[in-house]
C-alpha cells in the first residue's frame, strides 16, 4: 500500500470532486448494480436495505440500478422501473437514504433493447421466450438482428418507435427529478438499447438512424441525451455509460466512442463512466480475460481523447489501486461494485491503508465517534 507524502492531506482518491452544482466528497462511487427484485418495477424494501449498507459505508456517491424507461425496456421481469408515475415515491426512499448521509446519488436510465424479455438471472437469464413463455415480451432494436442464434429476434424499431422511445428517456428524467436524484447516468453500454445503436454489429438500418456512417450510428444516443438535458435543471449532472469498445472485429472502437463522447459533450453531457462488451453476449461478461483494473486504460484514453471527465470501472479491488487512478489521472471518479458488495467498509479500510491523517472522518458521524474513541482508548 502506498502511504501519502503529506500525511496531513487527504489521498486522492479522498479528494472532493465537483460537477455542475454536485460535489462528491470523495471519489468512490456505487456502481449501478441490478438486484433483480423489482415488481411491476417499484422498489422494495430489499432495494432499501441494500443502499443502506453503501450510505453508512464512507463512499462519496451511488448510482442506482438500471431503471427501465419503459415497462418493455426492462431486462427482466424483476428490474426498477421508471415508467409509471408511482414509481416516483419507492425511488425517493432510495434518494432519502443517501441524503440523509449526505451523500449524492444518480440513476441509471435504461431500456434494454434486444436483451428485453429475459429471466433473472438467478433463473439462468434465458430469454423469457423459452423460459417463462406466458409472461415473454417481443423485445425491440435498430435491426431485426437477434442477441444470439438462441435469442428471439427483435423488432426492428420504426421512426415512431424511435421518437417514442427518446421522449420515454425525457419523461423518465423528469420523473427522476422529482424522486430527488442529483445526477442522472444514460446506459449506453453492454448490448442495452443505446448501445445498440451505437454499435455497428447491431445497428444494420439503411436509413439516417444507423448503418456504417458514425454520425448516423451516434443520432439516437445524442437524442436521447439532448431530450434528457432539455428536460432537467441546468445544474443537474448527466452521466453517459459506454462501452468503449466492442471487442469484436468490425465493432465499436476506441476512436468511435472518443467521437461520441465530444458529441455527448456539447450536449451537455458531463461525464463518461468507461466499461466495454456485451453486444453479444451476457452484460457482465467482458469481451477480455479480466484482470484488476482491466478497463481502466478506456477511461484514460476517453478522458484524453475528448476532454470529458470519466469514471473508470472493473475489478478496482485494492485501496492503492484505487487511488492511484485519481492520482495518475487516469479517471476523476472510481465505480466499484462487487467489492462493496464484500467489503461495504472499503472506503474506512482503504483510508486507513492510504495514511489518511483521520480515517475515521469518511465514515457517518455516530460510526466514526466510536472508532476513533477505539484507536485512543
Amino acid at each position: 500500500m502506498t502511504a501519502l507524502a503529506d500525511s496531513s492531506q487527504p489521498p486522492p482518491l479522498f479528494t472532493a470532486f465537483s460537477i455542475r452544482k454536485v460535489t462528491f466528497r470523495n471519489r468512490i462511487v456505487v456502481t449501478p448494480m441490478c438486484q433483480y427484485v423489482a415488481d411491476d418495477g417499484h422498489v422494495q424494501l430489499w432495494h432499501c436495505a441494500h443502499h443502506s449498507r453503501f450510505a453508512l459505508s464512507g463512499i462519496g456517491g451511488a448510482i442506482v440500478e438500471a431503471t427501465g424507461v419503459t415497462r418493455d425496456g426492462r431486462i427482466t421481469l424483476g428490474c426498477l422501473g421508471i415508467y409509471l408515475d408511482e414509481h416516483v415515491g419507492g425511488l425517493k426512499r432510495i434518494v432519502d437514504i443517501y441524503h440523509s448521509q449526505g451523500i449524492p446519488v444518480g440513476i441509471q436510465l435504461s431500456h434494454a433493447g434486444r436483451k428485453a424479455s429475459a429471466a433473472v438471472p438467478l433463473k439462468g437469464a434465458a430469454p423469457l421466450a423459452d423460459a417463462d413463455p406466458d409472461r415473454a415480451w417481443t423485445a425491440m432494436a435498430p435491426s431485426a438482428v437477434a442477441l444470439t442464434d438462441r435469442w428471439p429476434i427483435p423488432r426492428e424499431m420504426t421512426e415512431h418507435d424511435i421518437e417514442t422511445i427518446i421522449e420515454a428517456f425525457g419523461i423518465a428524467a423528469e420523473r427522476a427529478c422529482r424522486a430527488g436524484f442529483d445526477f442522472l447516468e444514460i446506459h449506453g453500454a453492454h448490448g442495452y438499447l443505446v448501445n445498440s445503436y451505437f454499435s455497428p454489429i447491431a445497428n444494420r438500418r439503411s436509413d439516417s438512424w444507423g448503418g456504417a456512417p458514425l454520425e448516423n450510428r451516434m443520432r439516437f444516443p445524442l437524442g436521447v441525451a439532448a431530450e434528457i438535458r432539455r428536460r432537467i435543471p441546468a445544474e443537474m449532472p448527466v452521466f453517459y455509460r459506454a462501452s468503449v469498445v466492442d471487442g469484436l472485429e468490425g465493432g465499436v472502437t476506441i476512436e468511435d466512442t472518443a467521437a461520441l463522447a465530444r458529441e455527448l459533450k456539447a450536449c451537455g453531457v458531463d461525464l463518461i463512466d468507461c466499461s466495454s462488451g456485451g453486444i453479444t453476449g451476457p452484460s457482465g461478461r467482458a469481451f477480455e480475460r479480466p484482470a484488476p483494473g482491466y478497463l481502466v486504460p478506456y477511461a484514460r484514453e476517453v478522458r484524453e481523447r475528448a476532454g470529458v471527465p470519466t469514471m473508470a470501472v472493473g475489478l478496482i479491488v485494492e485501496a492503492g489501486q484505487a487511488n492511484a487512478i485519481v492520482a495518475n489521472g487516469d479517471a476523476d471518479l472510481v465505480a466499484m461494485g462487487r467489492q462493496l458488495l464484500a467489503e461495504p467498509s472499503f472506503p474506512y479500510h482503504a483510508a486507513q491503508a492510504l495514511g489518511h491523517p483521520k480515517p475515521e472522518s469518511v465514515l457517518p458521524e455516530s460510526y466514526a465517534f466510536f472508532l476513533e474513541r477505539r484507536n485512543f482508548g
